[in-house]
């Protein structure tokens, strides 16, 4: 097919082919929102999504959430959703950034993100 010689209808299925593609604009929906961050080998984090490329993203606000119970069910799932047991689980003081390899990355709820930021401070034992 020679570009120059389309017709509006040749350019129009092109142009719905690739409107049909996955774009990576999608994986990157989450940027801005409040996110729970699961690693390979640096546990489990909350905080605002600020990057991601690959498997790396950036959080700002994060807070590694040492230990957690979610309020409702037994999931990291759950705690998105629901939030956590405040009494159980220790979320460590909020660092402005961090860079991480994630496995999973869990979009929060309101309700969820209000409580983990507003969580206190985990203190050494």
């Amino acid at each position: 097919m020679n570009i120059n010689e389309m017709t509006i209808g040749q350019a129009k299925e092109l142009a719905a082919m690739f409107a049909s593609q996955p774009q990576s604009a999608s994986l990157n929906s989450m940027i801005g929102k409040q996110v729970i961050i699961r690693t390979y080998s640096a546990g489990v984090w909350f905080g605002t999504l600020s990057e991601k490329s690959g498997n790396e993203v950036i959080l700002s606000s994060a807070r590694r959430m040492w230990r957690w119970f979610a309020a409702e069910s037994i999931s990291l799932s759950a705690v998105a959703l629901h939030g956590i047991k405040e009494d159980k689980s220790q979320i460590a003081e909020a660092v402005p950034s961090v860079w991480l390899e994630a496995i999973e990355i869990i979009p929060c709820s309101t309700k969820s993100s209000d409580q983990i930021a507003g969580a206190k401070n985990a203190q050494a034992q």
